[in-house]
């Protein structure tokens, strides 16, 4: 069934998710903590609303992967001008966020519990400065004042009407679902429209920022109370501690849990697999046990009895991830040392045991502290074992490339016409720092690299995890590496949808074209666009059907499932459908489908209609929630991704 929702934009998906209510938040950050801010009562101070601003926009994201059914109808309100995937998820977030300022305005009593937004955020905290926005002129510092009398409900409707640009029923109805007793009355004493343009000025920006110390003298006296405590701290511990210093034989580990040859045998140094360096050459396998052990710090026997130590038994200050579907136990057998050396501000020791690839990272000074990751990488080959992620430092990501990796070059995704700007590899194979994707936190650009060996140009990006993902295009069965300029222009469409996908164990993330359709009235051509992100683990891949617009600069999400076989080898079909607005405003019901598909049928909501072949359009009226279905080329029914 597919449930269609009229949002103000063209096209939408029928409700926020989660990823979608992310987007949004990441997206228009700036626009709700200035709403935040300008709702939050005065009297809390500028350094305590500028704080209490950010910390209600940062939890404003929902704990469900839905939204609540009740909240589901804030996605019919949006905001003027803004387009894009994540757009169905920002009335959504707004909506939470002006019900926490207008929580945060009740004054504390004695008689209820306070609730969270009313206490003094945990997250973000600035120690030893008070932010405050850049002043403004008189009109500002006159509308700040003016504020200041209005109630919570009043500063709502006046930010309301102002900064987003609702009309009064709009108005009224947010104000209602935030929970406003009497909304007529706020919107009545929300002031003069002739100075809505003030609330756009910088006094109001609460990110952009000015910076003040504390009180210094008493902040002096915290200190030295604070040494003094910490002195005696440590003499008691010097005092209860082992003698000795530095990483001990061990490093970060825990006490041995058990004593056996092969036990022993995976924590020995000494006996660590090392490939030949030239055996990728020869070797008839082209995946992680081919490569060469590299690193400055290959032959540091410390190094890595406490890399192996660490795996076997982490410590309770070694901070420890692994991708799902991935063991995180210890290894069954002395593993192959891929590279140990001094990378960025820590010393890195990737792993590989046939099954995982594992990295041990401590840092470069001082003894506090180790990570251990995990990566699942059984069944990789010459394309997906082309590099692996060694450091992500402010932003900045840093490779090493297999060993038949002759060239680098660093593309963005969302410039598909330029060209990829060369990188140089050590001769360990360490690419220099390349920005990550995304790295500002909004999606103007996504980088991936383009690692050329072993007769091809394979196309990789990073998504949050030790393995990056290789991006491909094509039909399910034929994928093939992204090179042509009509697969990148696609890519540059879509790539803003990957966060969708990050940190879930993906191994390769195929996209693909599979209908095109004229659109109603004569208003353009639409392209239906198909990305599944197949993972290591094999059993929770993720598939999205995307409709992109004509003129549209990205694709808008139409479906999305989980652990589904559609759009793959094993079901290469997929049918999704879209509520979509004319130029002359008129609302349809659009589907496609696969080449696989005979017909398409569509009912409910007050619509009907069937159409032969894989594509579908059909007058509805706005808001309508329908059933899609079809029928493949041998008689079979088949539903709408979900």
């Amino acid at each position: 069934m597919l449930n269609v929702t009229a949002p103000d934009t063209a096209t939408r998906p029928l409700s926020p998710d989660v990823e979608q209510a992310e987007a949004a938040i990441v997206e228009h950050y700036a626009r709700l903590v200035r709403l935040a801010y300008l709702v939050l009562p005065p009297s809390l101070g500028r350094n305590r609303r500028v704080l209490t601003a950010h910390s209600l926009v940062q939890r404003a994201l929902p704990r469900g992967r839905r939204a609540a059914d009740a909240d589901a109808a804030a996605v019919r309100g949006g905001v003027p001008g803004q387009r894009g995937a994540d757009d169905s998820g920002y009335p959504y977030v707004r909506l939470r966020v002006l019900r926490a300022a207008l929580e945060g305005g009740i004054p504390l009593t004695f008689r209820a519990l306070p609730r969270r937004a009313q206490l003094p955020p945990v997250l973000p905290q600035v120690w030893g400065l008070r932010l405050f926005p850049r002043s403004g002129g008189a009109e500002e510092l006159a509308l700040d004042q003016w504020l200041a009398t209005l109630d919570g409900p009043g500063r709502a409707a006046c930010v309301l009407r102002a900064l987003e640009r609702l009309p009064e029923a709009e108005v009224l109805r947010v104000l209602t679902e935030a929970g406003v007793a009497d909304p007529a009355a706020a919107v009545a004493g929300s002031g003069d429209p002739l100075h809505d343009a003030l609330f756009a000025s910088p006094e109001f920006d609460p990110c952009v920022l000015q910076a003040r110390p504390t009180d210094l003298l008493r902040r002096r006296r915290l200190t030295r109370a604070a040494l003094a405590a910490g002195a005696a701290l440590a003499v008691c511990g010097a005092l209860l501690a082992l003698p000795g210093g530095g990483w001990g034989a061990d490093g970060a580990a825990a006490p041995p849990y058990a004593r056996n040859a092969a036990a022993e045998q995976a924590l020995d140094p000494a006996k660590l697999v090392r490939a030949a360096p030239a055996l990728w050459r020869t070797s008839s396998r082209t995946d992680f046990s081919a490569w060469p052990a590299r690193g400055d710090r290959a032959d540091d026997a410390e190094l890595l009895r406490r890399a192996l130590a660490v795996w076997a038994r982490p410590g309770a200050s070694v901070v420890v991830s692994a991708t799902p579907g991935t063991p995180a136990g210890p290894p069954m057998g002395p593993p192959q040392l891929l590279f140990a050396g001094a990378v960025d501000q820590a010393v890195v020791v990737l792993l590989y045991d046939g099954l995982r690839v594992v990295r041990y990272a401590e840092p470069r000074a001082g003894t506090t502290g180790a990570a251990l990751d995990f990566a699942r990488t059984d069944g990789a080959s010459a394309d997906t074992a082309t590099a692996l992620v060694l450091s992500r430092v402010d932003g900045n990501v840093r490779y090493l490339a297999a060993p038949w990796v002759t060239g680098a070059a660093l593309r963005d995704l969302l410039k598909p016409g330029d060209a990829p700007a060369p990188l140089k590899l050590t001769p360990d194979g360490l690419t220099p720092p390349v920005a990550g994707p995304a790295p500002s936190g909004s999606c103007t650009g996504w980088n991936a690299l383009a690692l050329t060996g072993d007769g091809a140009t394979r196309l990789i990006t990073d998504l949050g995890e030790l393995t990056p993902a290789r991006l491909t295009s094509g039909a399910p069965g034929a994928e093939r590496d992204v090179a042509e300029a009509a697969e990148l222009g696609d890519w540059s469409r879509i790539a803003c949808l990957l966060p969708s996908v990050r940190s879930h164990g993906v191994r390769t993330v195929n996209a693909w074209t599979y209908a095109k359709q004229p659109l109603p009235e004569g208003d353009g051509t639409a392209a239906w666009l198909c990305t599944r992100a197949e993972t290591w683990q094999g059993a929770a891949d993720r598939v999205q059907a995307q409709f992109l617009a004509p003129g549209a600069a990205l694709a808008a999400q139409a479906a999305r499932s989980e652990g589904s076989a559609a759009c793959g080898p094993r079901e290469p079909r997929v049918l999704a459908g879209v509520l979509w607005k004319s130029r002359a405003g008129q609302w349809y019901v659009l589907a496609a489908g696969s080449a696989q598909f005979a017909s398409l049928s569509v009912s409910g909501g007050g619509v009907s209609g069937s159409a032969n072949g894989n594509r579908l359009a059909v007058k509805a009226p706005e808001g309508a929630q329908v059933d899609l279905s079809g029928k493949l080329t041998d008689g079979t029914k088949a539903g709408v991704l979900r």
